[in-house]
Formats: structure tokens, C-alpha cells, sequence
């Protein structure tokens, strides 16, 4: 690891959203106490402390005159956005921290201050899926991509609502310091590692460990951005730029089940989660990247002794529905 520290410069203003600041800034806290060396500063557009959207008071260290370079530069949500504009020193604090960042990140609709900077212009971008469409036609520029956990492009990165700050906290840890101290930090605060970028809003937490091999991260990755996508044994060997039996060989030394199993472990974990959300079993069958209803009908049969829509009535219940 480096012998510099890194430095986090988290610019935070009134009305921002407590969480977005205290869920990234927990994650690089908790990398530290796992060997990482994180410099997290807050900082506002005047140097003076801010109120939450919920009243609590953020003391600051500074303004961005007066903190050094930063690494990376974390741009919060607020309650503000994008029912305001963005005030023009916010803006002008964006621009100048962002010159001078090795990478910029924002939660939410933080997005909505890095468009009013111009930051995201001709880049992919997310926000939180309810304020999405607002993005695209107020920045025509962003190509946004509204059902994405966060969003990479270049050295620009931003994220959907609420934990997916969290979510993009352990993915930049995963870059700086790989997947086993940021898998260890996820442990450590008790979240979910396998929420991939590019997996929808909307989806669950796929259920197990993710693997621990980059390779096999990666099959989840393609797994979870298009469920419905040909993810046969020789696909994703073609994908990868690997043999199909090396790629069955790291399935079974790692997970011990086969690609074709694991894929569908992961369209059923998917099939749940839309279960969950109201759709009818069809149509969770259909979207999960199953074949038919009664294919995802024998998956539910052999994990769980119950048919979909038993599962669905019993979530029902459970959550207090119909």
C-alpha cells in the first residue's frame, strides 16, 4: 500500500443529506482499521458549518481554499436538488475541487451539482431512479442511466440514492486496495459487497459470499446487468478470453457448483427480488432470464419447497400486504 495518505475532500452544504456524507465517510473509516490511510476532510463552499436536510448541524474543517489536493472528492446529495437551483457558490466549489481531485464522486442527487458544473457533461451518469428523467432533461449532455447502483466513467463516478453511496464507498476501496480489504470492510458494517454498478435499483442482495476471484465477480457483474443475456459456459468463456474448461475449473475449485448452476443461483435470486417487488411469476420468470414459468417454477420447487406464488404470498404477509 501507499505510504501517502489519501485524501477525501466531501463538500457539504445546507440541506445535504446526512447519510451520503456518513455512509462514504464510515466505509473509508472503516477501511483505515483494516491498514487503508484515508485523510477524510469536510468542507464547505465558505469554510462555515451547515445544517442536514434533517437539522443536524455538519461541523467542517474548512473551506476548499484551505484544504490540500484532494484524491478523490465525494459531492453528497441534498433535499435541495433538483427541486432548486444550485447556488452559484456551490457550484464554483464543485468546479475547483474537481480540477483539482484525482477522481470525482457524487451520491444521489449530488449528480444534479455536477451537471450544474457542467462535470458530467458527454458522460454516463446515475442518480436516484425518481429524479432521473429530471437529470436527462435538464443536462441533455449526461447520457444517464437511471437504473444503475453508480456509474463509472473515466475518472467520474456517481451513484443512486441513499446507500448506493455505500455501495460506491466499497467499489472506489476495491480500487484503491482490492477485494478482500473491501469485502472486509462490508463485513464490518454489516452491508452487502455484491451489489454490482451496473445492477438495477431495484434488485436484492444476491444471497451467499461473492467470490473471491475478480473473474468470477465479473460473471455476476454480467449475470446481473442482463439476466435475460446468453450466459452459457461458452459465452462467458468467450468473454472472459478464457477456455471453457479453465473457467469450469475455477467454478469448481472456488464455488464447487458448476457456471450453468451459478447462473441460475443468480436469476433466482433476481426472480425473488421481483417477486417482491409485485410482479406476477411470469413476468418474474420472463424478466429473471428464465426460460419459462415452469422452468423458474422447479428452481423455487428444488431451493425452497414452495412455488413462486406461495413465496410471493408468504412476502406478502410478512411485509404486512394483502
Amino acid at each position: 500500500m501507499s505510504s501517502a495518505p489519501h485524501r477525501i475532500a466531501i463538500l457539504v452544504y445546507d440541506g445535504v443529506k446526512l447519510l451520503d456524507v456518513a455512509g462514504p465517510a464510515d466505509v473509508f473509516g472503516e477501511a483505515n482499521q483494516l491498514g487503508a490511510d484515508y485523510r477524510v476532510a469536510l468542507l464547505s463552499a465558505t469554510g462555515a458549518d451547515v445544517a442536514s436536510s434533517i437539522g443536524v448541524r455538519i461541523a467542517v474543517d474548512g473551506s476548499p481554499a484551505s484544504e490540500p489536493d484532494p484524491d478523490t472528492f465525494v459531492l453528497p446529495g441534498g433535499a435541495l436538488y433538483p427541486r432548486t437551483p444550485v447556488t452559484r457558490d456551490l457550484i464554483e466549489a464543485t468546479r475547483g475541487l474537481a480540477v483539482r481531485s484525482g477522481r470525482v464522486a457524487s451520491v444521489c442527487s449530488g449528480a444534479f451539482v455536477l451537471g450544474a458544473a457542467g462535470l458530467l457533461d458527454g458522460k454516463r451518469a446515475t442518480t436516484h431512479w425518481k429524479i432521473a428523467r429530471e437529470l436527462a432533461d435538464r443536462h441533455p449532455k449526461i447520457r444517464v442511466e437511471p437504473d444503475a447502483i453508480h456509474v463509472r466513467d473515466g475518472t467520474t463516478y456517481t451513484s443512486a440514492g441513499v446507500t448506493a453511496g455505500i455501495d460506491l464507498a466499497l467499489a472506489l476501496v476495491e480500487e484503491d486496495h482490492g477485494p478482500d480489504l473491501s469485502r472486509e470492510v462490508a463485513r464490518a458494517l454489516v452491508v452487502y459487497l455484491q451489489r454490482a454498478g451496473g445492477q438495477s435499483q431495484f434488485s436484492a442482495p444476491l444471497q451467499g459470499p461473492p467470490p473471491r476471484s475478480p473473474v468470477l465477480r465479473t460473471v455476476v457483474d454480467l449475470v446481473t446487468a442482463n439476466p435475460v443475456g446468453n450466459h452459457s459456459l461458452a459465452e462467458l468463456a468467450g468473454h472472459l478470453h478464457m477456455s471453457t474448461r479453465h473457467l469450469t475449473r475455477l467454478f469448481r475449485e472456488e464455488l464447487s457448483t458448476t457456471p450453468a448452476r451459478y447462473v441460475e443461483s443468480i436469476r433466482f435470486d433476481i426472480a425473488k427480488a421481483l417477486l417482491d417487488q409485485g410482479h406476477t411469476a411470469t413476468q418474474a420468470a420472463s424478466l429473471a432470464g428464465f426460460p419459462s414459468y415452469e422452468s423458474l417454477r422447479r428452481v423455487f420447487a428444488r431451493e425452497l419447497s414452495i412455488s413462486p406464488a406461495a413465496y410471493q404470498r408468504r412476502f406478502s404477509t410478512a411485509r404486512g400486504g394483502p
